[in-house]
């Protein structure tokens, strides 16, 4: 230690190599009969001159009876505050979507964050401080896509809030969140029940079932058969069309369980599989051509999300043809049918669905009863949540059990003969084709 006077002191240390010595300026004071000795860093960095001076400033503190290594200490904190709100909103999406782009489903959900917030948020708020974005800013970006694209809006403003909570989280912003929905932008925007117009699927009427069944079962190629899979387990198509190989199907137990980060719902759902289903599966394994069960035009690609429509389309396009009614939706003014809309179509049939009297007689010799299937179950086999969130946590079961019948007999209708057609089942032909 070599004392330059005033407290500051040259201390020179050994080394790692030998003949080497490092060399560095110390402050030594006491405090409160307490001493202490605070860095100002090397001698290659600060000059003799520059030492002395900080040495000065740090003897000035004590005079004020303060401490120079708290003091450095809560400069140091400010600076740290201050580099942390100087950050923009757009930086704070981009960290916000990599801390959790792992967790999201698909490439397609993270695109949809990235599209959404460059089209509405970031030309608006971009650029911003993000601990600047107020209730007026985000106003200024919702109010005019609130009414003719609600949807779109909604998801905007529940992406702006997450990404506002992360950077509150982190400490570049404080305050209250001004994208928060309940008990403040609610007070601003009209409710999306009174903007938002609901789009139903067009879904064909369960009573024509049989006989589009039996249409279907006659096309021909891989995307029939993927769309005859979807009807008969109700599923998404997304859900069918992703289906591998590994890991989701027990053929032994007749399951098909699909995980979280596959379902809408981010829940497992298990969906029991009739004989018809198993028949599609074990045709789809003769002719495998990758890991997934229902295979796209691409290697190592599923089947694509308008491979299912086009085989609708096709079969509308024979029956325009031959003079027959076209597979519409009668309730949406004849619009064509679309996959999806087979889970309306399910829900209608299970809802209305009753064991006939011989049925009843026949389960009671049995010692079984049989009755109506009831809506939670209906719901459960959508893999919809249920209205009550309370009921919903108190509910240990899927039903599975029960829901098998359901889908047995499900799969009996749909390959139950076509019933004969009277005036009242007759859908006239009004949608144009393109």
């Amino acid at each position: 230690m070599h004392a330059d006077g005033g407290g500051l002191y040259l201390q020179v240390t050994a080394g790692k190599e030998q003949g080497k010595f490092n060399k560095s300026w110390l402050f030594r004071y006491k405090l409160t009969r307490r001493e202490r000795q605070m860095g100002l860093g090397s001698h290659k960095t600060i000059s003799l001159k520059e030492a002395r001076e900080e040495a000065e400033r740090c003897r000035k503190l004590l005079k004020e009876g303060k401490d120079p290594i708290e003091v450095r200490e809560a400069e140091r904190a400010a600076q740290q505050t201050a580099k942390a709100k100087s950050v923009t909103f757009e930086w704070c999406a981009t960290q916000y979507m990599k801390a959790r782009e792992a967790g999201w489903r698909n490439a397609k959900h993270r695109q949809q964050w990235h599209n959404t917030l460059s089209t509405y948020a970031y030309p608006a708020v971009g650029k911003l401080l993000v601990g600047a974005i107020d209730t007026d800013l985000v106003m200024k970006i919702l109010t005019p896509i609130w009414a003719d694209k609600n949807e779109t809006a909604s998801r905007v403003r529940g992406r702006i809030e997450k990404i506002l909570d992360w950077a509150k989280v982190n400490k570049h912003r404080s305050g209250d969140n001004p994208a928060r929905w309940l008990g403040h932008l609610d007070h601003l925007l009209p409710p999306r029940s009174r903007v938002h117009k609901i789009e139903h699927h067009p879904a064909l009427p369960y009573e024509h079932i049989p006989d589009f069944m039996a249409h279907l079962r006659a096309q021909e190629g891989l995307a029939a058969k993927a769309l005859e899979f979807v009807v008969l387990t109700a599923a998404r198509s997304g859900e069918a069309r992703g289906l591998p190989w590994n890991g989701e199907i027990n053929a032994a137990d007749k399951v098909w369980t699909v995980p979280p980060l596959r379902m809408k719902g981010e829940s497992e759902h298990r969906v029991p599989l009739t004989a018809p289903a198993l028949a599609i599966l074990e045709y789809m394994r003769e002719v495998r051509q990758n890991d997934f069960v229902f295979p796209g035009d691409r290697a190592d690609d599923p089947l694509s999300d308008m491979a299912l429509t086009e085989v609708i389309r096709r079969m509308n396009e024979a029956r325009e043809k031959a003079g027959l009614p076209l597979w519409v939706d009668p309730k949406q003014g004849n619009r064509e049918i679309v996959p999806h809309g087979f889970r309306s179509t399910f829900k209608d049939w299970a809802t209305d669905w009753a064991p006939s009297p011989s049925e009843i007689v026949e389960a009671a010799k049995r010692g079984e009863l049989i009755e109506a299937f009831p809506r939670d179950m209906i719901e459960v086999a959508l893999a919809h949540r249920l209205d009550s969130k309370t009921e919903e946590a108190y509910r240990r079961t899927d039903m599975f059990k029960k829901r098998r019948r359901m889908m047995d007999e499900w799969a009996r209708y749909c390959g139950s003969p076509a019933a004969k057609r009277v005036a009242d089942n007759v859908v006239p032909i009004q949608m144009p084709m393109s």
